[in-house]
């Protein structure tokens, strides 16, 4: 069953009205489970793609947002009307391939005017195999989505024949969705790996870690590859392991702390097999620090529950108040579950709470040397205002 109820009726009067509305020059389309469908000009490669519609917020980053593995599964609502502007580069990658299942753009895309631009970004989605649409009402869709919540949705480019359309309404209106979906296992590496890139700047490009203080093992969820250049940065020493790593084999890395990455889909799903190893890698004592879905996951090892937001969190100006210090801090965010604050138990402190909402953003074990954040600190794209939880966790590490 869909985790989102849609009265058949009404969504297929809906469709069939629509479908008479198609204007003669649309070359896209994209098409929703409750029957509604916005016509658009279609973008990047050819044919359908199904996902949950999302917003982002974030005005600059559209790159690294569609590389981010965390957006697997979704299609991607970009409030900022001028995307591509500054093209596509070899160098602003979060991933190997991209995740997203598509986009939808309000503005066409225009020409990039930018030093760095290698690259169209219509060209860069045909590339990358990702179909989108401009020439649609993001704001009307973003309001829609505020209030109904995120839709199951298809991308249409190219094929707009009645019968297309037809699978597109079908396909939306069946899907399942993200909930009880465990998105972890399809963008997780392979195979076990080492990292020493470092952040990349103006003058130097990226660095490389030549002399390591700490050994980390990062357990990849989804890892965007900018977290893993911040560890480097650091000083650290970092080991990837694929997302169904045993505590065993974590631990058989002799590390001086774990970092549990972002990543898609229901962090449920995920914790069936995620939440073991993690209790074992606390067990040990060995320190803990976790991002988006691996806030999440280590949540649930400490005896949490996760939940499905209404809209989700997505871009790069959500304000987050660090309760331990009484700061705020602009924070880049991309996630639609969030830990149930009054599931926590009573060794478990929130730290930090969304401004916009009031859900956690958060959380530190007084048991275990462990803490974990609901947002990015990494910010690729977004403020660097989160950057100092990185250096918390090298303190924890010292400690």
């Amino acid at each position: 069953m869909s985790d989102q109820t849609v009265d058949s009726g009404p969504a297929k009067t809906r469709f069939f009205a629509a479908l008479t509305t198609k204007p003669s020059l649309a070359t896209g389309a994209l098409v929703l489970g409750n029957g509604v469908i916005l016509w658009g000009l279609g973008l990047g490669a050819e044919g359908r793609s199904l996902g949950e519609v999302c917003f982002n917020t974030s005005m600059s980053g559209y790159q690294e947002i569609l590389m981010d593995p965390s957006y697997a599964g979704q299609i991607i609502t970009f409030t900022f009307p001028h995307i591509g502007n500054v093209g596509t580069n070899d160098e602003d990658v979060e991933a190997l391939q991209v995740h997203a299942r598509g986009c939808v753009l309000r503005c066409d895309i225009t020409q990039p005017s930018n030093y760095r631009a290698a690259q169209h970004l219509s060209d860069w989605l045909r590339a990358k195999n990702m179909t989108g649409i401009a020439g649609v009402d993001t704001r009307a869709l973003t309001r829609l989505i505020r209030d109904e919540g995120a839709p199951h949705g298809v991308v249409v480019n190219g094929d707009l024949s009645d019968a297309s359309l037809r699978a597109a309404f079908e396909e939306a209106s069946d899907w399942a969705g993200l909930k009880g979906l465990d998105l972890a296992q399809e963008v997780t590496t392979g195979q076990t790996y080492k990292w020493s890139q470092t952040t990349w700047s103006r003058t130097d490009g990226f660095g490389e870690m030549s002399a390591p203080t700490k050994r980390v093992v990062a357990v990849d969820f989804g890892a965007k590859l900018n977290i893993l250049r911040n560890l480097a940065a650091r000083g650290c020493d970092v080991t990837v392991v694929p997302a169904s790593a045993t505590a065993e084999e974590i631990l058989s890395h002799q590390p001086d702390g774990v970092f549990l990455s972002n990543g898609p889909g229901d962090p449920a799903a995920t914790g069936a097999y995620a939440v073991g190893a993690v209790q074992g890698v606390l067990a040990s004592g060995t320190p803990v620090f976790g991002i988006c879905l691996g806030h999440q996951i280590l949540a649930q090892a400490l005896g949490a529950k996760t939940s499905k937001l209404h809209q989700g969190h997505r871009g790069g100006n959500h304000p987050v108040k660090d309760l331990t210090t009484g700061k705020v801090e602009i924070t880049s965010q991309n996630h639609g579950f969030a830990v149930e604050l009054e599931s926590l138990p009573g060794d478990v402190e929130a730290t930090h709470v969304s401004l916009f909402d009031g859900t956690n953003e958060g959380i530190r074990s007084t048991r275990f040397p462990a803490f974990s954040v609901q947002y990015h600190p990494e910010a690729s794209p977004g403020p660097h205002d989160s950057h100092y939880l990185f250096d918390r966790f090298m303190e924890m590490m010292d400690a």
